[in-house]
């Protein structure tokens, strides 16, 4: 029932959950016009005057333009609603060409003034450059792997100097402008539109001068290039386009979570894979993408959690196979071990690790091991087995020596291999109820919701996902004991009712 699962509570938390996460985000995406516009609350967009603008885009070797700055590249008729895509090439100081960094000063003022004489010109500063290690060198298979440690050591200064990161190019700039005539109430103002928002009172009336915006997402790892010394000039491609206003609060909330996780560490691979969620995806797929991840979240965290309920009050390991559970625990730990060396993102890591931490606690639990500690020194004690365990053992035995035989000419499939002393003590038995099926049905349920997405994902490029279809092997066995350690046959005979 409903209240032995506990699911109740889970789903109204996760019914909470969903419905704060919509109101958020429609408090991000929707802004209160000014319902007065005749008022003086109201701020009024500058751009309703359709003044003449100009785009100028300068570099400098410092944020504030101190130590002289370069023009690269203007538009003299700058129309705010007309797209445009401008690839030129930029010269680099000596500063930047070893190590060092550059920026861009984007300017919209008036046409025919210079920037820092308009009074109402805006403008926004970003980074050019950024530090990332240097790519490893690729192995060549036609001359060899001696001069692939060639360059690796050249790489690394020829005595085994530790790589550090190096200046990387950044070879897009994306500006963005909210070109709708928006009325802002004033006592109803955005805070992260505020801090983007340049005001002037003309009269009686305030305006707001266009909404610059630089877009930092499109910014990804695949597009930086690495500057050395020899590098007079790089490409640079600046990208135009207007913006909605809702778009442009989503895009700043998104910007500053990024900035924000790599003040935690997060490396710039890292936050490049969080980049491509919201740059490589469709906005309405991404918001379907949400709810469904919401239901493999809940139905993850359910599967999580009664995989350890059921480990915490397992007592017997009858008709468990204690071997899968310890090369299971085996693989998990390489393949943890593997992506730490690979230095592998934290979104991948982090769970990975967690996963090999519960896998160790359930060969504890299987092989009823207990840590007694002597002052300092732990000493490790075995708990002892049952008649019903010790069959279990047999066949658990049984299975590995059958598997012995498989092992080396099919050590690719380890994993697969492993989990084949579980089936086969299923087998024998004849039974599988002592399995944990609640957490076995949720891990279903995950992998049909992140089917679900691949399938989304796969009718976008015309291709469809196989079919597969499921048939009951094993009758009902009455006489088995359940995940609650209770049999069929255990329970009370009732006596006939008379009438």
């Amino acid at each position: 029932s409903w209240g032995n699962l506990r699911f109740k509570p889970t789903l109204g938390v996760f019914i909470v959950y969903v419905l704060h996460t919509c109101w958020v985000m429609y408090g991000i995406v929707y802004t209160k016009p000014c319902e007065k516009p005749k008022g003086d609350s109201c701020i009024t967009p500058y751009l309703a005057g359709k003044p003449r603008l100009q785009l100028s885009i300068y570099t400098s070797i410092r944020p504030n333009a101190e130590g002289g700055h370069s023009l690269i590249h203007k538009e003299e008729e700058f129309d705010v609603h007309t797209r445009f895509e401008r690839l030129i090439n930029v010269s680099l100081p000596k500063k930047t060409r070893r190590n060092g960094t550059l920026y861009a000063m984007v300017f919209v003022h008036q046409a025919g003034v210079m920037p820092w004489q308009d009074p109402r010109q805006v403008h926004l500063v970003t980074q050019l450059t950024t530090y990332m290690l240097p790519k490893p060198p690729e192995v060549s298979l036609i001359q060899g792997q001696d001069e692939h440690l060639q360059q690796e050591r050249q790489s690394t200064g020829g005595d085994g100097e530790q790589v550090r990161p190096v200046s990387h190019w950044r070879s897009r700039l994306t500006l963005n402008i909210v070109a709708e005539d928006f009325l802002f109430d004033r006592d109803a103002l955005p805070s992260d539109v505020h801090r983007y928002m340049r005001v002037f009172n003309s009269g009686k009336k305030m305006f707001y001068l266009p909404l610059l915006f630089i877009d930092e997402l499109s910014n990804r790892v695949k597009d930086l290039m690495e500057i050395n010394s020899s590098t007079a000039e790089l490409p640079l491609t600046i990208s135009y386009d207007t913006i909605a206003l809702g778009k442009l609060r989503f895009w700043i909330h998104m910007q500053d979570a990024v900035y924000s996780l790599q003040q935690f560490g997060f490396t710039e691979k890292d936050a490049d894979e969080i980049k491509g969620i919201f740059v490589d995806t469709n906005l309405y797929f991404l918001a379907l993408t949400f709810f469904v991840a919401a239901f493999h979240l809940l139905f993850d965290f359910l599967a999580f959690k009664n995989d350890i309920s059921f480990w915490k009050h397992k007592k017997s390991m009858v008709g468990m196979s204690s071997k899968a559970v310890l090369w299971r625990c085996f693989s998990t730990i390489v393949i943890f071990l593997y992506l730490l060396d690979e230095q592998t993102s934290l979104l991948v890591l982090i769970p990975a690790g967690i996963g090999s931490l519960i896998e160790v606690w359930k060969v504890k639990k299987a092989f009823k091991i207990y840590v007694v500690w002597k002052g300092a020194v732990p000493q490790f004690l075995f708990g002892k087995s049952d008649e019903s365990e010790r069959r279990t053992e047999e066949y658990d035995s049984l299975a590995m020596k059958y598997l012995s035989y498989l092992l080396y000419p099919l050590l690719y499939a380890f994993g697969f291999l492993f989990m084949l002393p579980q089936l086969f003590v299923n087998y024998k038995l004849k039974s599988v109820a002592h399995l944990p099926w609640k957490a076995f049905m949720y891990k279903k349920v995950c992998l049909f919701v992140y089917s679900f997405i691949l399938a989304l994902r796969r009718s976008t490029h015309g291709k469809q996902l196989p079919t597969c279809k499921f048939s009951m092997l094993y009758p009902v066995d009455r006489t088995r004991v359940n995940e609650y350690g209770v049999s069929y046959d255990e329970e009370p005979k009732r006596k006939a009712h008379k009438d």
